[in-house]
């Protein structure tokens, strides 16, 4: 997901790395298979054992381009962009928010948002954190991402447990460890990316509950369109991504679904099946 609550802190050297290549029209895609920039180590969306739901995203998309697919591993920290796409060692991220400053992204592919997790013998059905049910309980968050700021609107921070935004995959799972947090009581409620939150709650059989936190008016975004990304100035690579995801854009759904990550719909209400056509 280059996913959106890690595409935050993307570097400037490498923004200026694509928007040189652009201006040369360079266009290095392999035309002989589908390299894809990925993490090793990042459940549920990538790793090294190609169990994530990006790894078979990218197969399914490999299938229609006749191609096999070819990963390019490298943690999903700061660099990752820099030090895959950008130094042309792969063509394409498979998640990445739509609009983005560091990729040029193909058309949007699934729609998701962040959750917020309690657990499932509190009984707590409240979604927003302005619900007088959250006053005095321990809230985990991911620093740095935009429930934050719904934290700080409602004067919860004196109450709240900060976990890394930046880490190397490879050594630790922030989200991860804030549901096991969840379940051990060290917290009482869990801010989560919704297909963290979706995916280890059906993987792992957790005793908890998520729904999506509740927008409010002026308040941070907290939904958003994920779509793969490419370098500048390869428009006609972008078009074969996007040909490609409208062709399966079921069997993308379903693997998503399949995955337990949490989806919208086009009028943002919550998706539990693939529409029939």
């Amino acid at each position: 997901m280059t996913r959106l609550v890690l595409a935050l802190a993307a570097p400037l050297a490498g923004f200026l790395a694509f928007a040189a290549a652009a201006q040369t029209g360079a266009d290095l895609v392999s035309r002989s298979e589908l390299r894809v920039c990925a993490d090793p180590r990042n459940m549920p969306f990538s790793n090294d054992k190609l169990e994530g739901f990006e790894n078979k995203i990218a197969e399914l998309i490999a299938r229609d381009l006749n191609e096999p697919v070819r990963h390019v591993w490298f943690p999903q920290t700061v660099g990752f962009v820099r030090n895959t796409l950008g130094a042309y060692r792969c063509d394409v991220v498979i998640g990445t928010v739509a609009g983005g400053e560091m990729m040029d992204d193909t058309n949007p592919y699934y729609h998701t948002a962040y959750t917020i997790v309690t657990r499932a013998a509190d009984g707590i059905a409240a979604a927003s954190l302005a619900d007088p049910a959250f006053a005095d309980m321990r809230i985990g968050v991911v620093a740095g991402t935009p429930p934050t700021d719904l934290l700080i609107r409602h004067h919860r921070m004196a109450h709240a447990t900060p976990y890394s935004l930046r880490v190397d995959t490879r050594y630790e799972a922030p989200s991860r460890q804030m549901l096991d947090d969840l379940v051990g009581g060290k917290i009482d409620v869990a801010l989560v990316w919704g297909p963290f939150a979706g995916y280890y709650i059906s993987h792992d059989h957790l005793p908890l509950s998520a729904a999506f936190l509740a927008s409010e008016p002026d308040g941070p975004r907290l939904d958003y369109h994920i779509a793969m990304g490419v370098r500048p100035g390869e428009a006609a690579w972008r078009r074969t991504l996007d040909r490609a995801i409208a062709k399966h854009q079921d069997e993308i759904t379903r693997i998503l679904l399949n995955y337990g990550v949490p989806l919208l719909d086009e009028r943002n209400r919550p998706m539990t099946a693939v529409a029939a056509h």
